[in-house]
């Protein structure tokens, strides 16, 4: 407040002193007032930036646990779809062996004199292992070997007539030979 506009409204010079004193005071008042308000608006602002801080320490380091929690399962992803594949793998080379292992029994115990051969003129893909782990396909197309090829077959036949006489010999060999020779 100024003097001149006291003056104006027609106060005296005590009414004005008395005025501006009191302003002074509310003023003074609103000074420290303010001053202690405004100090404490600071701390609370760095208090809040300390926070606001710390909270972007907190979220980059969350980002990296993310980040490394990514990776790790990424790799356990990985690592599961390559467990998948080989354990796929494994059981097919175990059910070919299987199957290969049951079929070469079928043959032997059918009397084939060349495995190979008669592998060769099987239909593998009808041959195949049920779940007792039974050969199935395999006998209706032994038979139809047997018929159409009985050669590929021992069928036990041996030849008659012959009977060693353990080492001995029945004829005088020496005899024998001399009369060849005149």
């Amino acid at each position: 407040m100024k003097r001149d506009a006291l003056k104006t409204l027609g106060l005296t010079d005590e009414q004005i002193n008395a005025v501006i004193e009191t302003n002074g005071h509310d003023i003074e008042n609103a000074k420290a007032t303010g001053a202690s308000e405004v100090a404490t608006l600071k701390q609370e602002n760095e208090s809040l930036k300390t926070q606001i801080t710390d909270r972007d320490k907190d979220l980059k380091g969350l980002q990296k646990q993310l980040k490394y929690n990514d990776d790790v399962s990424q790799q356990l992803t990985d690592l599961q779809s390559k467990y998948d594949a080989d354990t796929q793998s494994l059981t097919e080379q175990l059910n070919t062996t299987k199957l290969n292992g049951a079929l070469n029994n079928a043959l032997t115990a059918a009397k084939v004199r060349n495995t190979k051969a008669i592998k060769g003129l099987l239909d593998m893909d009808s041959i195949k292992l049920n779940d007792k782990g039974e050969l199935v396909g395999v006998n209706d197309q032994l038979d139809l070997l047997k018929k159409s090829n009985a050669y590929l077959f021992d069928m036990g036949t041996t030849q008659s007539g012959y009977n060693p006489a353990a080492g001995k010999s029945t004829t005088n060999y020496s005899a024998n030979l001399a009369a060849e020779m005149e």
